[in-house]
């Protein structure tokens, strides 16, 4: 039997992360428009209640 060599890479993180607890959970708690009409979201991580803004743009 020939061995099996698994050469996959593991697959890179998507999404938001928080930086105190590593958490994926959110709640905003407001959002407004920013310069260059991008959003401003503030939020909040649902473990350990850290928060941090998010600034989004749309693509088109």
């Amino acid at each position: 039997m020939m061995p099996s060599h698994d050469n996959r890479q593991p697959a890179p993180k998507r999404g938001l992360e928080c930086p105190g607890c590593g958490g994926t959970h959110f709640r905003v708690l407001y959002t407004r428009r920013a310069v260059g009409g991008r959003l401003l979201r503030r939020r909040e991580c649902r473990h350990c209640g850290r928060r941090l803004t998010t600034y989004e743009a749309a693509f088109a």
